[in-house]
């Protein structure tokens, strides 16, 4: 505990934010430890020694490199008993249709995976298989398979850098580039805009630079809830005079005021942090960060220097803004100019600034288009490669910063080489086996490729397409054509319990912390952390799934699998510091608190880029123009007490709200003859979903939803053209219901 006295910035007089929407902090704190108190000295190492596998703030042990002190999150202690519990009963996978109702939260809790296990058709339930007779039955399949009808998928939290590099190079060596992690539905746009912006597909400063900005803005990101630790850094900046400005079309409490619980008068008092609110609407960032920008040309702000010596592109950029009339920016951003203008001087009279974005901005059919605006408008202030400025798409998920810069992704080898003749060539050679240089499928195009019959081998390595894209239905039947299925995480999800086409099996993993040799990961701001093996009790036969991956190629072409060196951690290590040139250090990474930053503290230093002019590139966007109907509403999905898809409790601390609950403004309530608590019904061009009225201070004619009860009602087919993210969004009409009526979904 911090302790200090700031009455100037308490959110409340009351102790403890008593009649607060809030999260109990220490209630929590205690609930964790009951939970695992069976593993007490176990989980208590995991915390003192391993590498949060939450959020990418980058926490080793319960420290980092922002602030002194002690840094422990809700999330993090709600993710721990994972890593503790016991292994589940296997009389439960007997009959599958027994676990289908169960919440995800309620399969999590029956434990642990045990062993393998395999599901025929026909079959009621799985039955247990040896290690070898369950990976010859794979290698088989694999070992006559054409490589474009085999894909691999990646995406859970606690996956390292040696897992996600120790999957890409097996993929590469069984000959596809089928292979995609979940940083496809998060910051996908951020890596397109960024890397054609500046030559770097990251954020451009350390969260240090936040502590002392002159302006730190969010856009679309909601850290209160998803990155709490967060929370702390914008109280000490706030100290240190920095104002903070949000831009969302939600007035989100937890960004509004904030309880700390390592802070002493925070806990008690709560703390005030945003400055200042913009309203826009979902969607029309591109037109509000175009205002703003109008508005610094017209008054001269811009900061021509950089411009002229640093940067391509500005008179493009400055020609077509002057062509987009305020009327339209108005209307499709549904902000007047003079707010617009409030936030230009905010922006002018700011020698330094940090813009951080999260989902709200990048999970929309125009993505990327979204962040190049966020980048425009830096640029234009030149707040670049210099101390306390920066770019930063922050991450939510401790392993998908390191997972692309890696490889497991279907358009870019390791270290950032596009897929293509010259890319596969050049990791041939590094490699020593042929790599295959075509195209791979993204997340969804692998859907869409198993809905056609076009693949025969998945291996889904954590997890769950069901609860993760839109239209959940059509992913069940897609998943339900795959003739093979392999399953490998620590804990059951509903994917696993589809009808096998032929064959699903399921492998037992490892946590992070059973990782044989330890594991990295890579924060949002490309620190790059060793988290230690760490001392407890094990299952089994549970096994790492770089292992099984490299063990499984060793069957398939026993031959040439030794070409794959890859032996242990050190050695996997090795290999990525000769595959990522930039990721040199890592090899010399053992023992935990060993950390390395690539590209230093900041990117871009001196406003230099890593494009080959070595200057910044403004690129011009249209504003989307939103033609909603009289009577319906633009839909967008939220998070609450979740980690990624992972739901943890039916109410949101920090909203009060429900699963089910619809975020809608007052005006919109009243219009719609709603109260709080109604029941309705939403309606979209591919599915209703049964709700309750929330009122909340939403923009009007936008709601909210909680993700992924909401993915019923988004299109499937919707994707971010450039970088194929999901469009997590949907127009949608919204009915009273009466209470004794309710749709089935």
């Amino acid at each position: 505990m911090e302790f200090g006295w700031n009455p100037s910035m308490w959110a409340s007089p009351v102790p403890f934010g008593l009649g607060h929407e809030k999260p109990g902090h220490f209630r929590d704190m205690a609930r964790t430890w009951w939970k695992n108190r069976d593993q007490l000295e176990y989980a208590t190492r995991i915390l003192k020694d391993g590498v949060c596998d939450g959020c990418a703030l980058g926490t080793t042990g319960i420290h980092d490199f922002t602030l002194d002190g002690v840094h422990l999150c809700s999330i993090r202690l709600e993710l721990l008993r994972l890593n503790t519990m016991g292994t589940l009963e296997p009389k439960h996978l007997n009959e599958v249709d027994s676990l289908v109702e169960l919440s995800g939260k309620d399969l999590r809790e029956l434990g642990r995976i045990p062993f393998p296990m395999v599901r025929r058709r026909g079959d009621q339930g799985f039955t247990r298989l040896g290690w070898d007779d369950a990976l010859e039955l794979i290698a088989d399949r694999v070992r006559k398979v054409e490589p474009k009808r085999l894909a691999f998928y990646l995406t859970s939290r606690g996956i390292t850098n040696e897992v996600y590099y120790g999957a890409q190079k097996v993929a590469r060596f069984l000959g596809t580039n089928n292979i995609d992690n979940s940083a496809r539905i998060c910051h996908a746009p951020s890596t397109t805009a960024l890397k054609r912006s500046i030559g770097y597909a990251a954020s451009t400063c350390s969260y240090s630079d936040w502590i002392g900005t002159d302006l730190l803005v969010f856009f679309g990101s909601h850290v209160a809830n998803n990155q709490p630790v967060a929370t702390k850094y914008m109280y000490r900046a706030k100290e240190k005079g920095t104002r903070i400005v949000v831009v969302n079309s939600f007035r989100e409490p937890g960004m509004e005021r904030y309880w700390i619980p390592s802070i002493f008068d925070s806990a008690l008092f709560g703390s005030k942090l945003t400055d200042e609110f913009f309203q826009v609407h979902q969607g029309g960032d591109i037109a509000f960060l175009n205002g703003v920008l109008k508005h610094l040309i017209a008054l001269g702000t811009v900061d021509s220097e950089f411009i002229e010596n640093q940067t391509s592109g500005f008179d493009e950029l400055r020609a077509s803004i002057e062509n987009q009339p305020w009327k339209d920016l108005e209307r499709f951003s549904g902000v007047d100019r003079s707010e617009m203008l409030a936030f230009a001087e905010l922006i002018a009279s700011a020698r330094s600034a940090v813009f951080i974005w999260s989902m709200g901005i990048t999970q929309h059919r125009f993505g990327v288009d979204n962040v190049q605006a966020i980048v425009n408008l830096a640029l234009s202030r030149g707040f670049l490669g210099r101390e306390k400025c920066g770019l930063m798409p922050i991450r939510g998920h401790s392993g998908v910063q390191g997972g692309a810069e890696v490889g497991a992704v279907p358009w870019s080898f390791p270290g950032d080489r596009a897929v293509g003749e010259d890319g596969a060539s050049e990791m041939s050679k590094l490699w020593g086996f042929d790599v295959p240089d075509w195209r791979g499928l993204s997340a969804v195009e692998t859907v869409h490729a198993a809905h056609r019959g076009e693949i025969d081998v998945l291996w889904a390595i954590g997890g769950d397409y069901l609860s993760t894209l839109p239209d959940p239905e059509y992913c069940r039947e897609a998943l339900a054509r795959v003739p093979l299925r392999v399953h490998q995480d620590i804990v059951l999800a509903h994917q696993m319990f589809v009808d096998p086409s032929d064959t699903v099996v399921l492998l037992p993993a490892t946590t992070r912390y059973e990782q044989p040799g330890g594991g990295t990961e890579t924060a949002t701001e490309r620190r790059i952390y060793f988290s230690p093996e760490i001392p407890g009790p094990r299952i089994e036969e549970a096994r790492s799934e770089w292992e099984v991956l490299v063990d499984l190629a060793s069957r398939v072409d026993p031959e040439r699998a030794q070409l794959l060196e890859l032996t242990d951690g050190p050695a996997v290590r090795r290999d990525i510091a000769r595959a990522v040139p930039f990721y040199a250090g890592i090899e010399d990474l053992r023992g935990a608190g060993d950390q390395v930053q690539w590209g230093g503290p900041r990117l871009c230093e001196g406003g230099r880029t890593a494009l080959p002019d070595g200057r910044s590139h403004f690129h011009s966007v249209q504003p989307p123009e939103f033609n909603i109907p009289d009577g319906y509403f633009h839909l967008s999905t939220r998070r609450g007490k979740q980690f990624n898809s992972m739901v943890q409790a039916k109410v949101d601390p920090l909203t009060g709200g429900h699963r089910d609950d619809v975020f809608m403004a007052v005006t919109d309530a009243e219009r719609l003859g709603l109260s709080n608590g109604d029941p309705v019904i939403l309606r979209s061009d591919i599915g209703m979903v049964n709700g309750r009225c929330r009122i909340a201070p939403m923009k009007e004619r936008n709601l909210q939803m909680f993700w992924p009860e909401a993915n019923p009602l988004i299109p499937r087919d919707v994707v971010e053209p450039q970088c194929g993210i999901p469009d997590f969004t949907a127009v949608v009409e919204v009915v009273a219901r009466p209470l004794s009526e309710e749709i089935e979904q």
